[in-house]
């Protein structure tokens, strides 16, 4: 969400959260799927996810779905903080600074769908 979304905006995107599903604003929206298309067009290699492993790859899964690092841990039966370890490794491996970079990276290599409804 950026800083200037509408107070209505924020309530929708908590409330589609909330219900396990993936908000993305429309012009951030327009934004990855720009990214994407671009970097499919130049060929980068959807299947090669840069030395995640398996559980990484998991993990980054379903951050990309939108749960909660406690939602993961249950449907994965780990903790929590586990959860949150595996988050900084994929971040630290990926070079990335932020839940939404994921959730690009994600997009980028097909793990997720854009534009499914929730």
């Amino acid at each position: 969400m950026p800083k200037k979304a509408a107070p209505t905006d924020l309530v929708t995107a908590i409330r589609t959260v909330r219900g396990g599903g993936v908000f993305l604003y429309p012009s951030l929206a327009k934004s990855l799927v720009r990214d994407y298309i671009g970097r499919a067009a130049q060929g980068e290699d959807r299947a090669s996810l840069d030395g995640l492993t398996e559980r990484e790859q998991e993990v980054l899964k379903l951050i990309a779905d939108g749960l909660t690092n406690q939602e993961i841990a249950d449907q994965l039966t780990i903790s929590a903080k586990t959860v949150e370890q595996h988050r900084a490794n994929i971040m630290a491996k990926l070079h990335l600074h932020s839940r939404t970079e994921l959730v690009k990276y994600a997009i980028r290599k097909g793990l997720i769908e854009v534009g499914r409804s929730n």
